[in-house]
Parts: C-alpha cells; structure tokens; sequence
C-alpha cells in the first residue's frame, strides 16, 4: 500500500510517501494510524493527536474505523477548510 503524506504530517513524517507493509493485525485506518506512531519519532510527533488527522483511502475519505484490506493508496493530512 502506497501512503501519501501532506502538509504537517509530511513535516514531521520527513517524507511525502512511502510503502507500506503492515502486519496483517492492522485492519482499520486507525490500527495504521496507532502502528505508524510506532514506526520512529517523526512518525509519533505527526500521529500523536490522531483525531487531527484525516484519512483516505484510494482518494475518498476515510474514518478511522474504515476497513483497509484491498486499499491500493492511503492519505493523510490535516483537517481542511473551505473558504
């Protein structure tokens, strides 16, 4: 799986993507989200308040809770407004 970064969380991850192999007990975006946080100090700084990250999976946005078997890309970024 393909995992982009943006904005914040591409500063502090240190890259703008990567892959991704995680191990098969990651089933949601937020069991990512909580493995990522464990993968090194720049990853732990941008996950460490999840509820300020957003998600998608395959270019739609995704909860936490969303399943991510089958997902070619996943995206994270902070929260957007309009205007």
């Amino acid at each position: 799986m393909k995992a982009l970064y943006f904005a914040w969380v591409r500063e502090r991850v240190g890259k703008a993507e990567e892959e991704l192999d995680p191990p098969p007990t990651v089933a949601t975006v937020g069991d990512l989200i909580a493995w990522l946080s464990r993968q090194g100090e720049g990853y732990a700084h941008a996950f460490d308040k999840p509820l300020a990250v957003r998600a998608a999976l395959d270019r739609v946005h995704a909860r936490s809770d969303a399943l991510i078997a089958g997902a070619k890309e996943v995206a994270f970024f902070p929260p957007m407004t309009g205007g």
